[in-house]
């Protein structure tokens, strides 16, 4: 019996598209955030602007077709399709990752600069120092965790709890992982329209079973884009860490980066940031460094933002043989590599602690003026 996922409720409902826009479902907006699905069942909303839509009939309808075609003849949609307008209140989604004591965000402002790579290492370092970690592959376009955990073949399974069904994360090194690339064929492109993308992660996040977890990492698309809008819109996000490499070029993008998370429309404080493949080290000559994309640009960086540095990884080539290999060098403690890793895990979870100590601090003196 195949398995119905959100991510495939929401890939069907690409396919129909509203008369009074021409744009699809979801590249409209128009599907609501409480997808539920219970075996063959699948009930979510439709929203629309206005009550006496003329459209609303026949998009309900295309809608329960669409389903019934592209993601399973047998499943029971009809009639459990909501419509929704502006003059009704919005289904409220529960809310999520109520188990999870701290979700930071991995970022980079341009693509190659070894994000990915440092997040997978940073949840395997914080793992092996004894917290519960989730590790979330948001780049839905790119995503490159599964390989690096030589997890590529999983396919989760649903698992039920409270009454409803929950996507299962796979499991490895300690560290619990979701990725869009679980979902696709890993030979083939992602041709998602932005807000197709932004569903899927809300789906990743809000219907997945996370559990208890003192650290949800969430390895971002490089760049700034709505898919970081839709998860500061969907979570409560504790902290943003910033990777860039040290040259000019990186460091540019990497301070917009920072600026669109310190900026009014995110507000999200930005724990620090991480120079990766800060100096290159040869394996037989671990004492020598040679700075070949210049050196201490993410100093800089991080002094003129007035944000820490938490750390700067070298560029060594047992980093890029781990990855490819799905075995994340910071399994390796003892290594240099490791030890750079290790420091870094060290490192941010003292931010997050001093961050959530001077929240709560706040909040007391706020509740004292009341």
């Amino acid at each position: 019996m195949a398995t119905i996922y959100p991510a495939l409720i929401i890939e069907a409902l690409t396919k129909v598209r509203y008369p009074g826009t021409g744009k699809n479902l979801a590249e409209a907006g128009m599907v609501g955030d409480d997808i539920r699905i219970d075996g063959k069942k699948v009930c979510f909303s439709l929203l629309f602007e206005k009550p006496n839509d003329p459209f609303i009939k026949s998009v309900v309808k295309a809608a329960e077709t669409a389903i019934l075609t592209y993601v399973d003849k047998e499943a029971d949609i009809k009639g459990n399709i909501r419509a929704v307008t502006l003059q009704q209140p919005r289904p409220e989604p529960n809310k999520p990752l109520q188990g999870v004591k701290n979700i930071i965000a991995v970022s980079s402002g341009k693509g190659g600069v070894g994000k990915s790579t440092v997040a997978a290492n940073l949840a395997v370092a914080l793992a092996r120092q004894g917290y519960r970690v989730g590790l979330l592959d948001a780049d839905i376009f790119g995503p490159s965790l599964p390989k690096m955990f030589q997890v590529e073949d999983v396919r989760p399974c649903m698992t039920e709890a409270g009454g409803r069904e929950w996507i299962e994360p796979a499991e490895k090194y300690g560290v619990k992982l979701l990725s869009i690339g679980f979902f696709v064929n890993k030979e083939d492109a992602v041709l998602w329209r932005g807000a197709m993308a932004s569903n899927a992660l809300k789906q990743l996040i809000t219907e997945a079973n996370w559990g208890e977890l003192d650290y949800f990492l969430i390895d971002l698309p490089p760049g700034t884009s709505d898919i970081h809008l839709t998860l500061v819109q969907t979570v409560a996000v504790t902290g943003a860490i910033v990777v860039t490499t040290p040259q000019d070029v990186a460091l540019a993008d990497a301070r917009k980066g920072a600026g669109m998370f310190m900026g009014d429309k995110v507000n999200v404080p930005v724990l620090g940031l991480i120079e990766n493949m800060a100096w290159f080290t040869p394996a037989e000559l671990p004492e020598n460094r040679y700075y070949i994309f210049g050196k201490d640009g993410g100093k800089r960086l991080a002094e003129e933002l007035n944000i820490p540095l938490l750390g700067q990884i070298p560029l060594v080539q047992s980093i890029r043989e781990g990855g490819d290999a799905g075995y994340p060098v910071a399994l390796k403690p003892n290594t240099v590599t490791g030890a750079a890793f290790r420091t870094l895990a060290e490192n941010v979870a003292a931010r997050t602690a001093c961050r959530n100590e001077r929240q709560a601090s706040t909040e007391r003196v706020q509740v004292a003026k009341k």
